[in-house]
């Protein structure tokens, strides 16, 4: 059982390359679970651990706009101008600096929970938040082995059970390519 907070936000960050209804079923059911005021998704130009994006930033932006279109608690945001960075670590700091009283969650999925540990200052970042982890076919097994879980003994880590999401950016990129060639 997940433990409701009044006073919290969510954070769903990264490239959006491209954005999915599956980012938009995982920020409902963490609003829902977690009881969060608002969920930010934080688009940035180039994701750190990742190649060069296959959609433009402006292109992202646009398609996450029709996404949201209508979902009052899901705001989009693009920070990496402001905050002078990508960087999860500096993100964080710059949203607790701007929400003193607020809980924050960071919702990632279970891929990212196998390489949390490459991130970086993702000990720090643990301090700053807790990890939301959504279940992805084939990782789920391993995230729960990672280094990041051996470190946190699972504190600071909820791991949400949820129905298999089927779609993810890789898959529509490589649609897109297949389709575009």
């Amino acid at each position: 059982m997940i433990t409701k907070y009044s006073n919290a936000i969510g954070v769903l960050g990264g490239s959006f390359d491209p954005p999915h209804m599956g980012h938009l079923k995982i920020s409902k059911i963490s609003l829902k679970k977690l009881k969060l005021q608002k969920i930010y998704w934080v688009i940035t130009k180039q994701n750190p651990l990742k190649k060069k994006p296959y959609l433009s930033l402006n292109e992202r932006i646009k398609k996450c706009k029709i996404i949201l279109k209508n979902n009052k608690k899901i705001e989009l945001k693009y920070l990496d101008a402001k905050i002078k960075s990508s960087r999860s670590i500096r993100l964080l700091k710059y949203l607790k600096s701007r929400n003193k009283d607020k809980k924050i969650f960071l919702i990632i999925g279970s891929d990212n929970l196998i390489n949390f540990h490459r991130w970086l200052n993702w000990k720090k970042i643990l301090n700053f938040c807790e990890l939301v982890v959504f279940s992805r076919e084939g990782f789920d097994q391993k995230a729960r082995k990672s280094a990041t879980v051996k470190y946190s003994g699972n504190k600071h880590i909820i791991f949400v059970k949820n129905k298999k999401i089927d779609i993810s950016s890789t898959k529509l990129r490589k649609y897109y390519k297949k389709k575009n060639n």
